[in-house]
């Protein structure tokens, strides 16, 4: 059969649950009318008559009959000579339908036809997966690992469908092996030609959001909201729950007795520290509460610039700014406020910004990220521990002490 490649090509793809046969048939015909308009000028005058089920086609030509000379569109017309060689009675004027074979097309026509059926095949699924997790996106997916790439893990879904977690969406602590699922939302969804470019990630904010949303009944039933979520992969994460219903307690719902709720999402997290704490519209109440575990002895709230000064006993300072700065900077996104803890009763203590003259505005300010704002509270720090909260060199840190305690025994000595 000269249409044997083309009708493999077509078998291949006719029992495939993924196109159905309509699509498939359309697909089909629109390929081969494209071949016909390359050979013969247009193809308005074909019909294509695709059988799905045995994987055939047939292609007829319809032309007029004129008197022989008078041709002048040997793609519509056919001379009176020529038509009764098909039929003897044919006479002038009349519609003459003869099967054009795939061969009278040509070797590389059949071969072209068969490239350009796969290929569009291959685009109307890849369309449709498209589709699919655009629909999905923002929603938690799970796939195995197939490659580990050095950027990126590369993973298939059950359909065979690829998805990539690159580097940076991935939690510092995770670590996978070919074979092993993995959990994450899908975070996006592009087109990059015809191949649609699905990205997982399991660093989102909205990752911990749809875990608390699958492993706690009542944040599922819409009983508890999850009113925001900030999070240091890894790290540390913030979480402001709210419930309608006062007869239920929304934190204590969403720990459960002893963390026994909480304790699947934590360890889906590589042991993410969470806190989870209760909305309020009261802005200092909600300041105090993501300050938590440190207690806050006062607070002035400026609302026109967004800061909030926080006064608390020495032994709390430590729990407020939180291991790396991770405490304060959390409390920080969670509210909308930039917090600056001061420490009480300490009068002798100097504003870092005074020693501006002597330390680079740049340094300060990176001072301040992990809530160190006064001369004490960096002389009470570790350098070590200093170098790893900022990125502050380590002689720079040293630089910054010398002042900061030069100004102190220089006030000793006065």
């Amino acid at each position: 059969m000269e249409n044997i490649a083309l009708i493999e090509s077509f078998s291949e793809f006719k029992d495939d649950k993924s196109i159905d046969k309509p699509t498939l048939m359309a697909i089909l015909e629109d390929v081969l009318r494209n071949a016909l308009k390359k050979k013969y000028g247009e193809d308005d005058n074909f019909d294509i008559i695709v059988n799905p089920d045995k994987g055939d086609l047939e292609i007829w030509r319809n032309r007029v009959v004129v008197a022989d000379g008078e041709v002048e569109d040997p793609n519509q017309e056919i001379s009176l000579t020529e038509a009764r060689k098909i039929e003897p009675d044919f006479e002038v004027g009349e519609d003459v339908s003869e099967e054009v074979k795939l061969i009278d097309l040509g070797r590389r026509s059949i071969l072209s036809l068969r490239q350009n059926l796969i290929s569009k095949v291959h685009e109307h699924d890849n369309t449709n997966i498209y589709k699919h997790f655009k629909d999905l996106e923002g929603e938690i997916y799970t796939a195995e690992v197939h490659h580990i790439r050095h950027r990126a893990i590369i993973l298939l879904d059950d359909e065979g469908n690829e998805i990539i977690l690159p580097k940076d969406r991935q939690i510092p602590s995770d670590f996978f092996r070919k074979g092993e699922n993995v959990r994450g939302i899908i975070e996006s969804v592009e087109l990059k030609g015809n191949k649609p470019a699905i990205i997982m990630s399991r660093t989102s904010p909205l990752f911990l959001e749809k875990l608390f949303e699958q492993e706690i009944p009542e944040v599922f039933d819409g009983l508890i909201n999850v009113k925001k979520v900030v999070r240091i992969p890894g790290e540390k994460a913030k979480v402001a729950v709210d419930s309608y219903d006062d007869r239920i307690d929304p934190v204590g719902a969403c720990v459960g007795m002893k963390g026994s709720r909480i304790h699947s999402i934590v360890r889906e997290l590589g042991n993410e520290n969470i806190d989870v704490i209760n909305y309020t519209t009261n802005n200092q109440l909600l300041i105090t509460r993501a300050l938590s575990p440190a207690k806050i002895t006062s607070l002035k709230i400026d609302e026109e610039n967004k800061r909030a000064e926080v006064m608390l006993k020495p032994e709390e300072v430590s729990k407020a700014i939180g291991r790396g700065g991770h405490n304060i900077r959390l409390a920080g996104q969670l509210t909308g406020y930039e917090i600056d803890v001061f420490r009480e009763g300490v009068e002798e203590d100097v504003e870092l910004r005074e020693f501006a003259d002597e330390i680079d505005d740049w340094v300060i300010e990176e001072f301040a990220k992990i809530g160190l704002d006064t001369a004490k509270s960096i002389l009470e720090q570790d350098v070590d521990d200093l170098v790893k909260r900022t990125d502050l060199e380590e002689e720079t840190i040293r630089d910054v002490m010398r002042v900061l305690r030069e100004e102190f025994e220089e006030e000793n000595n006065s």
